[in-house]
Parts: C-alpha cells; structure tokens; sequence
C-alpha cells in the first residue's frame, strides 16, 4: 500500500526551576486525537514553514506551533534538534488507500520567560513538570502520555538544567525512531538497535535492545 509521509514538529520548552529543569507540558482537548494526553508544543509543518532542509522547515513549525499553542515568541531562544519519529501504521491513518503518518522532528530549546497563555482550543491546561516528575505522575495513572513524549521525558530526567541538556547530547546526529510494533501482553515497540526490531520471532534472544515495555501504565524503556 503506497505511504504518505506528513512532517511535522514538537518542541520541548525548558527552564530551569527551583529543583532543576521543568519541561513545558500541554494537555490536548479530549475531543481531538490524542485527546487528554499530555505532549509538547507541535504540529505538522505547513507549507508556509519556511528553510533550506527537512529540519529548518520543521524548526519553523516548532516556533509557529509554540507561538500559536503557548503565545510563547521562541524565534531567538537556543533551539536543538534532540530526536525524529515515525510511529506504526495504523488502519485509522488509511485515507483513500493511502497509509498516512507523520514524521515529526522533536527539538529541545530554551523556554523563554513570559507569561504562558493557552488556546483553549487544542489545548486545554499546561503545567511545568520535572521529566522524572512527569513519568511517575503517568505511572500513578494521573496523566496520560504517548510513546513518543514518554521517552523523551525519560531521556531529559537525567540532566539538572535546561543547557545540560540542551549540551549533554552524545549523539552527532539525532536519534531516528522509525517505530515497530509486537503485540501482546505487554505491548512493545521495538526501534533500529533491537534484536527484534527485523524478526520479530527474535524478541527473547540475547542481543541488542532498544525497546518500550509497555506494562498497565508501568512502562519501561530498555536500552544496550
């Protein structure tokens, strides 16, 4: 079946607060996809998104997206791209026969300091959370996230402030998550690196693991 890829955009706004880093995080209108879930700024790039490559269009759309989500103006913060994902194909995103996802550039950037003031549209609450904060929040069952942002908070727990994250990124290029499924009791997605990221029948044998355990809520990411 022919696949439409559609680009799009997430920034993560950092600050560093009283404990060390808060991360931006917006809850979605509950009539919309994703809806409840909490996730960062973003959207699909637009054909007005201006740059020179994949990336540069899509820290266009970060900054629109921000601006038009948060009424926060990023356009001069420090801005760095920090991952790209594709997630699995799903029957719901089959549209004329045509498979349909997005591949959305996440980049991590410095929040700036004015006053957040949400649409009210897609989106309906904010917080500003630590990243470890935030996953053990989920694992309670008090906030809902996606795949995507739980790994990406998971990455950002590690670091104390904003520009240690921001310079503590080992990888010269972003790590790419081009997303494969396996399910059943716990559901996983497994990623490029996974000894079943090609064979699925691998998925106990020794080897590599890049994987997203996905237990009632209690997800774990494993990683060698």
């Amino acid at each position: 079946m022919e696949e439409t890829l559609i680009p799009a955009a997430t920034v993560v706004l950092g600050r560093d607060g009283v404990d060390g880093l808060e991360v931006l995080m917006l809850k979605r209108n509950s009539k919309i996809a994703f809806g409840g879930a909490w996730v960062f700024p973003g959207g699909r790039v637009d054909d007005d998104d201006t740059g020179d490559d994949d990336i540069s269009r899509a820290r266009s759309a970060a900054v629109r997206e921000a601006a038009e989500e948060t009424g926060l103006d990023i356009a001069s913060q420090r801005m760095e791209p920090w991952s790209y994902w594709v997630p699995p194909p799903l029957k719901s995103m089959v549209v004329e026969g045509k498979i349909r996802r997005f591949s959305t550039w996440f980049f991590v950037g410095h929040a700036p300091p004015d006053e957040v003031r949400i649409d009210m549209g897609e989106i309906h609450d904010h917080k500003w959370l630590a990243p470890g904060a935030a996953l053990e929040l989920h694992r309670a069952g008090e906030i809902e996230l996606i795949p995507p942002t739980w790994i990406t908070l998971f990455q950002l727990s590690r670091f104390d402030t904003i520009d240690h994250a921001l310079d503590g990124r080992v990888e010269s290029d972003p790590p790419r998550f081009i997303t494969v499924p396996i399910p059943g009791n716990p559901v996983l997605l497994v990623w490029e690196g996974d000894v079943a990221y090609r064979d699925k029948t691998k998925l106990h044998d020794p080897g590599g693991r890049n994987r997203l355990v996905m237990a009632d809520g209690n997800w774990a990411y494993e990683r060698r």
